[in-house]
């Protein structure tokens, strides 16, 4: 057992971390001999202590880890947040009949996919970086893209495959061969079937359609459905509870998604934008499905006693089922998305709409790729991976790594820092090998030990050794991207201002995004990512602030 590294650094006089300080007072004054006598201390520690190491008896107990705080999510939560994107197949019926809410009414002839190949839309999901698909195995018209045995509303009844197909069963095969997780939406509100309206009878009709669907194709990772139902439509009560308990008992690894729960809930419009607050802690007493606010949707609640984490929907085209005349939304736009959702605490569910021949348009797999491309360039480097990182307080004693401050630069939630209990003044510091340019912040916390950030910002050290705040931020949960004016600095302070409990950090990475368009820019240029015209981000005046 040895001594940590950034231990020892936190309790050497860092001149720069302290700049109201006499030390750093002394530093600024580069006539001082006795600054540069306390610099060339600090520099032989550095070295030395870089070098050296010191054994440590190893027969004192390990501290536990600080204990959690309530809510916390369950394994299929947990799981369900760590994918991050899922793609949304809207597929039926309506992409042949050019509508959105069918009737019901359609002849189910028209439902003819000639070229129908889930595997190529498992693989665009999977090269996109989504790692989960969710199939309209029934929509509002009520057609089964499976061989149901309670309708002869269906494929059944279609001419594709001469009525010997099943969407659901391709899909399931597809994504099972490529190790990404299936989802399935079955709508509450059938305007086909003529026992919709007669609670009993389409409460026992739709559990036995769910039990189909959760027996036959394997194992399920979400269940999705909603309130919709047009106005003027039958009056109808759905058994939610007997559902979720159907669910759960059939496929106890799936989450189930609604407008308010029971495990994730819906953001409360379907732009795909999550509020800049936005907690995983829910009051389901306080939701209903089909009757939520979409303002506590959401934000979510900080006294919630439920973890009800948000997800956010949004169509890559102005509809939701695929139309010839509709254009799909540019890779800029996406990610300005992506930002708001994955970037706020949410998973992003997109919907990419096979097309009439049942495949996934070219133009649609284009904006995707530009989209995987963007993240990547922006992504893939953390220019703090480098940086030696101090903590005002760090939990344990020198030889327990597991609430080390460094923590901070591995990827990955069950890693953390931890500061010492009983403490106010938070905050983690990073030193840089040189000054980068960045403009995007990546916080996480460790969500398994609950959601704790209320409030945070971020400081850079400038030219004349003085803090400067960067941006603020308020919840940070699973994740949180801020984006900022481009900043240049090599020391930088996350301080976090309240929170639940003793702030726990998993993930600090610092990045910078040459793509994406903010409102304080003043100039612009041109750059190709994938033959598609990428405006080009400036660089900002070091001094602006921003806040969200």
């Amino acid at each position: 057992m040895h001594f940590r590294f950034s231990y020892i650094l936190s309790k050497l006089p860092m001149f720069d971390a302290y700049p109201n300080s006499s030390l750093s007072k002394m530093n600024k004054n580069k006539n001082s001999n006795t600054t540069h006598i306390f610099k060339s201390i600090q520099n032989i520690v550095l070295i030395l202590v870089s070098l050296c190491s010191v054994s440590v008896s190893s027969s004192t107990l390990r501290r536990p880890p600080p204990l959690p705080i309530l809510p916390l999510p369950s394994s299929p939560q947990l799981q369900w947040q760590l994918t991050s994107m899922a793609l949304f197949f809207h597929f039926g019926p309506n992409t042949f009949t050019d509508s959105e809410w069918g009737s019901g009414k359609a002849d189910p002839y028209v439902f003819n996919p000639t070229q129908l190949n889930a595997s190529q839309w498992v693989h665009v999901a999977k090269e996109a970086g989504f790692n989960r698909v969710i199939l309209t195995a029934k929509h509002h018209d009520g057609f089964c893209l499976w061989p149901s045995d309670y309708t002869e509303y269906s494929v059944r009844s279609s001419g594709w495959r001469n009525g010997s197909g099943d969407v659901v069963a391709e899909l399931a095969m597809a994504a099972r061969e490529a190790g990404i997780g299936l989802g399935l939406y079955l709508s509450p509100w059938d305007r086909h079937e003529s026992c919709y309206g007669k609670t009993l009878e389409y409460n026992e009709y739709y559990m036995g359609q769910m039990s189909e669907l959760l027996t036959s194709y394997g194992d399920i990772k979400e269940v999705w459905l909603d309130g919709a139902k047009g106005e003027g439509e039958k009056e109808m009560e759905y058994f939610f509870d007997s559902w979720f308990s159907l669910i759960h008992q059939l496929q106890p690894g799936a989450v189930i998604f609604s407008d308010a729960g029971p495990d994730t809930r819906w953001i409360g419009d379907e732009a795909g934008v999550a509020g800049s607050t936005c907690w995983s802690l829910f009051n389901r007493s306080s939701a209903k499905i089909g009757g939520t606010d979409p303002g506590y949707s959401q934000r979510g609640d900080p006294q919630g006693h439920d973890w009800v984490p948000a997800e956010c929907d949004v169509s890559i085209r102005p509809g939701w089922f695929w139309h010839a005349s509709e254009a799909p939304k540019s890779a800029l736009q996406l990610l300005d998305i992506y930002y708001k959702s994955v970037g706020r605490n949410c998973l992003l569910l997109l919907n990419v709409p096979p097309n009439s021949s049942g495949l996934i348009s070219a133009e649609d797999i284009q904006v995707l790729q530009e989209f995987s491309e963007l993240r990547r360039s922006i992504f893939s480097h953390n220019l703090a991976e480098n940086a030696l990182v101090t903590a005002s307080y760090t939990r344990g004693d020198v030889r327990d790594n597991r609430f080390d401050p460094h923590n901070v630069l591995e990827e990955g939630i069950y890693t953390y820092w931890g500061p010492e209990e009983n403490q106010s003044d938070w905050a983690l510091f990073l030193y840089l090998e040189e000054s980068v340019s960045f403009n995007v912040l990546q916080v996480q916390e460790p969500i398994h030990m609950g959601q704790r950030i209320v409030a945070f910002h971020l400081d850079i050290l400038n030219e004349e050794g003085e803090w400067k705040k960067v941006i603020n931020g308020t919840t940070v949960g699973y994740q949180r991207l801020l984006q900022f004016p481009t900043v240049k600095s090599k020391q930088l302070r996350f301080v976090v201002d309240k929170s639940r409990a003793d702030p726990l950090i998993s993930y600090l990475g610092i990045f910078i995004d040459r793509f994406s368009i903010l409102s304080m820019s003043n100039t612009s240029s041109h750059t190709n990512v994938n033959g598609s015209h990428i405006l080009h981000q400036s660089l900002y005046n070091h001094s602006q602030i921003a806040s969200i």
